[in-house]
């Protein structure tokens, strides 16, 4: 849950910019003092990297910006940069993030931390330049700590929080950020940055992973026999389950240093609700708006917001949502061939067959291809949610709310 305190006597007080959610991550890498920087450059992503060329060309960042033919050559250049021992970062959305899918095994296999953003927007064909999570959805089985921001602050701050979860010895995982395309890549909002004294105070530059060393030689990646190979996975899931705690931690800590936290997952107005609403990234502040406005209405309503994926915090939703008649899960995405269609809806439903109180899941899609979702229409699936928990009318379907000639 993102909380902004009065700051303590330690607490440190940041410098204010006006910056969009692109430059903002930029501002996070250069205040993390990285190391290697490669990139390839595509709509809506291309601004984090020129900004971050921008910063190393006029010295206020020390870094190699290594500049590449691909998506693909793009991650693979920070994987062999990071196995020498350097703090490393990428960007990418859309078709470059659906071309690093091989790399992106690659890397959680490997137990390199890297950092990653990712504008996130739809897959092709046909070719759309607009923003849904597609991409993002299409990755979640590659091993990659998933962290989705919802506001420019977040996503400044979440950066600077994937190296202190990434680098833990415990976890040595990558870790994705992720922000809705245009909406917030090109939205601009007030951003307060830490400077690189969050080098010296909460991420401390230490090589904690293994790296490739001509004084202690090792071999990383190499060819494994059935004798070994399954090990090496179960120990990945492993420490990607365990992790959550050390996302907690270094969110925790974040916290004590600059007086702000977002927490795993987010309600509003939950604690009585009947029917609540569960979205990521930029939806979630307006299905706030629209919680108050149906409440108006007499309807117990709630909304939460789902902020780390992967890991899929299951005991941190099931405390959350156990009390509720009616979940309904947006997503942004298509889980073609499965019914229901949603990606994150059919996570919940996995997470929770084993509990005895939970709520009907009821599958929505909506937004696809930056289909405009307004205020109203939230209050409209408040609305029709209510009505069926009422008359206790489900879709075993998703519901694909905004479909032209489709109503519910």
């Amino acid at each position: 849950m993102i909380s902004v305190k009065k700051l303590n006597s330690k607490q440190r007080k940041g410098e204010v910019k006006p910056l969009n959610s692109n430059e903002a991550v930029a501002e996070a890498v250069k205040d993390a003092d990285v190391d290697v920087v490669a990139a390839y450059p595509i709509t809506p992503q291309t601004i984090v990297v020129e900004t971050l060329a921008e910063l190393i060309g006029n010295g206020e960042l020390n870094a190699e910006m290594i500049h590449v033919e691909s998506e693909h050559s793009a991650l693979s250049a920070v994987i062999g940069a990071s196995a020498v021992g350097a703090r490393v970062f990428t960007a990418t959305a859309s078709q470059g993030l659906a071309l690093m899918h091989e790399v992106l095994h690659i890397t959680s296999g490997l137990r390199l931390p890297v950092v990653m953003s990712v504008a996130m927007r739809a897959l092709s064909a046909p070719i759309s330049i607009f923003n849904d999570q597609s991409d993002i959805m299409n990755q979640r089985n590659t091993g990659w700590i998933t962290i989705i921001a919802s506001s420019a602050q977040e996503a400044y701050d979440s950066i600077l929080q994937a190296y202190k979860i990434a680098e833990n010895p415990k976890v040595l995982l990558p870790v994705m950020v992720s922000y809705d395309g245009y909406v917030l890549s090109h939205t601009i909002e007030r951003v307060e940055t830490v400077g690189k004294s969050v080098v010296e105070e909460y991420i401390p530059k230490k090589v904690t992973w293994n790296t490739l060393n001509v004084k202690d030689p090792i071999t990383m990646g190499t060819i494994t026999s059935p004798e070994y190979y399954y090990e090496f996975k179960y120990a990945q899931e492993r420490a990607l389950e365990e992790s959550l705690s050390v996302i907690k931690n270094a969110d925790e800590e974040f916290e004590r240093l600059y007086g702000r936290s977002y927490g795993i997952i987010e309600g509003y107005k939950i604690e009585d609700a009947e029917v609540a609403l569960l979205a990521t990234s930029s939806y979630y502040t307006n299905l706030k708006v629209a919680t108050d406005l149906a409440r108006k209405e007499g309807l117990k309503v709630g909304t939460i917001k789902l902020r780390v994926f992967r890991p899929f915090p299951r005991e941190e939703l099931y405390s959350m949502i156990k009390d509720l008649q009616v979940l309904g899960v947006i997503d942004r995405a298509i889980a073609f061939g499965q019914k229901p269609s949603g990606p994150i809806a059919n996570d919940i439903a996995s997470a929770l067959q084993y509990k005895k109180d939970k709520p009907i899941i009821q599958s929505i899609i909506a937004g696809i291809g930056q289909r405009r979702m307004l205020i109203e229409d939230f209050v409209k699936l408040y609305r029709m949610l209510v009505k069926n928990m009422n008359e206790k009318k489900f879709y075993e379907e998703s519901i694909f709310y905004g479909v032209k000639g489709i109503e519910f």
